[in-house]
């Protein structure tokens, strides 16, 4: 058999002329973000990077610098004008993948987990802000690239958003509920223009910012007891947005271990 005949009949064998694939990752300069971008370049693909710092000097490749937009996911003019520079910068190639990785998780003044009682309108306002309406403001901004590529989107949610969590904050969980909603909305909405709308939620994974305490955690939750790497997750993502995922729609893949059970 060729290798066109091996695949389904709605994917394209790679050929030397194909254009490279683009994909914008945001919340990208550390972490799982950081990971996804990684995997997402060593596989070949044109990233751009979104977040509210300047391009991060541990990023993998020199071509970042001018492909980084800086961006305040609190302000929707700030992610208005993303949205143009982003739209300008992928021109008629269209977008193949949104990642909405960006997202914050206040704490209280020890550092420890806010409470829905504790916490003030403000914050409220500004974590639903950036972890919910962003993500949908950056779909519907880019709606024309992506549906040009038949490309996917994948929020990341979180293990926060369906059970209580001893480290995230109520302001953090609904947030992430509300993310996992707003996947299931978009997937059924455009599904039928070729957009696939997904979700991953992580639950414990080595980062720089783990919360004391993990280790416990891990030990007592995780059937696999071990913490998970962003890498894992960045892996999923990828899939996600590749082709062997053509018919996943609407779903929220658990990368915690089996935590969730």
């Amino acid at each position: 058999m060729t290798l066109e005949q091996d695949m389904p009949r709605d994917v394209k064998a790679p050929s030397e002329t194909e254009r490279q694939r683009i994909v914008a990752v945001t919340g990208a300069s550390r972490g799982i973000g950081h990971a996804i971008v990684r995997r997402f370049y060593d596989a070949g693909w044109e990233v751009y990077t979104l977040s509210r710092t300047p391009f991060s000097k541990v990023c993998p490749w020199a071509e970042g610098y001018i492909q980084h937009i800086e961006v305040d996911f609190s302000d929707p003019d700030s992610i208005e004008t993303a949205i143009a520079t982003l739209q300008d910068r992928v021109g008629e190639n269209g977008l193949d993948a949104l990642v909405n990785n960006a997202g914050i998780s206040p704490k209280d003044e020890a550092g420890g987990r806010l409470s829905a009682t504790q916490t003030a309108m403000e914050t409220w306002r500004y974590v639903h802000m950036v972890n919910v309406i962003a993500p949908g403001l950056l779909v519907q901004g880019l709606l024309e690239p992506l549906r040009a590529a038949k490309g996917a989107v994948v929020n990341v949610t979180s293990i926060a958003g369906f059970r209580i969590h001893p480290f995230a904050g109520a302001a953090y969980a609904t947030s992430k509920a509300a993310l996992s909603a707003l996947t299931r909305e978009l997937a059924y909405e455009l599904g039928g223009s070729g957009v696939r709308v997904n979700a991953v939620a992580p639950g414990e994974i080595l980062t720089s910012i783990l919360s004391p305490g993990t280790d416990e955690i891990v030990q007592s939750q995780v059937p696999m007891k071990r913490i998970g790497s962003p890498e894992e997750v960045a892996e999923v993502v990828y899939f996600l947005c590749e082709a062997p995922s053509s018919y996943v729609n609407g779903a929220e893949i658990h990368i915690d271990g089996g935590q969730s059970l």
